[in-house]
């Protein structure tokens, strides 16, 4: 009787010391908390959806504490500071809106780390916790000019802007050098609006150029673009749409449509996530260690984060001709990039 006392309680302890050993090991996996803050509305079809899609994905995957916001410029700084007083370790902001909120907060919170996307700063030195996700618009520019350029019938095309801010003059002076370098002669209107939700002033603009005989329309421009691509379509000529894969996020308008200039933010937020994690974590990642430096972090088209959608509609009634002159321009960039 007292050997099965002893060997119960032998047994007994063992199963405890097994037990404690495997919380330890589970502890060792330190917990990674990471924030996104969006800016003025969630379901956007682009920056503030996807970037949220793909940040999101990596919590996921990666089993993080997540969470997200929508907030508002007059708002921006408070929220982001509250998040870094709740203890987030990423806190991620996007936007040229949120520029200085992001900033003010780094500087205020220097053990938080934060990344923005779409925004560049010049002083990296003063904020070495802040990475940028920023992206070579003008490359993609110079991919979807190229295929304007070779398909208008008229030599005339036109670009609907946004806001003169730099990620959208990348776009447009992008745009306009890969539609001369495939046809000196074409004419590319463009016109800068200072907003990205006006779709009633994005149509206007886009009729304008309609009405000076362009016969593609590149809207670079938010919802204020969409208004563009609307008036590109009522009047059944050809469009290009921006961020996104259009022909998905806008389909009321996608038998226009005969490519999108994409910025890949739902691969761009992910990786950025996953690097911060394996740097926190230690994880190697394509057989190399791997972390989320701070300093400029660029998407271009060699490494996939920009890049042409497919023609979807238009794949049968694009020439083969204009096909090659796009796929000669991919190759023109990986070699020499596009100069901002």
């Amino acid at each position: 009787m007292k050997t099965k006392f002893l060997l119960f309680v032998v047994i007994y302890i063992y199963c405890i010391i097994l037990l404690g050993c495997k919380n330890d090991d589970e502890n060792t996996q330190e917990k990674v908390s990471v924030a996104v803050v969006l800016s003025v509305v969630e379901k956007d079809g682009g920056f503030n959806e996807f970037t949220l899609k793909g940040a999101r994905q990596a919590a996921e995957n990666f089993d993080l504490d997540f969470t997200y916001l929508v907030s508002f410029p007059n708002q921006f700084e408070f929220d982001i500071k509250k998040l870094a007083d709740d203890g987030y370790d990423l806190i991620i902001g996007l936007g040229f809106l949120m520029t200085d909120a992001l900033s003010n907060a780094a500087s205020a919170y220097p053990d938080t780390h934060f990344a923005i996307m779409d925004v560049v700063y010049e002083n990296y030195d003063e904020l070495p916790n802040v990475t940028s996700l920023a992206f070579a618009e003008d490359q993609v520019g110079y991919l979807a000019g190229a295929l304007a350029g070779c398909v208008t019938e008229t030599h005339v095309i036109g670009t609907v802007a946004g806001m003169e801010i730099p990620p959208v003059i990348r776009f447009v002076t992008g745009f306009q050098k890969g539609a001369l370098s495939v046809n000196p002669s074409v004419v590319v209107l463009n016109e800068y609006i200072p907003s990205f939700n006006d779709p009633m002033t994005g149509r206007q603009v886009g009729e304008a150029h309609i009405a000076q005989g362009a016969d593609v329309i590149f809207a670079v421009a938010g919802e204020t673009g969409n208004g563009a691509l609307e008036a590109a379509h009522q009047a059944g000529i050809k469009a290009i749409g921006v961020d996104v894969d259009q022909y998905y996020t806008f389909p009321q308008i996608a038998r226009s449509l005969i490519t999108s200039a994409m910025k890949k933010v739902d691969m761009v937020a992910y990786d950025a996530v996953r690097d911060f994690v394996a740097g926190k974590r230690g994880i190697v990642i394509r057989g190399a260690a791997s972390t989320l430096e701070s300093g400029i972090r660029l998407a271009t088209v060699a490494n996939g984060g920009v890049g042409l959608a497919p023609y979807h509609d238009w794949e049968n009634k694009i020439s083969e001709q204009c096909k090659q002159k796009v796929i000669n321009a991919r190759q023109r960039i990986a070699i020499d990039p596009v100069k901002k």
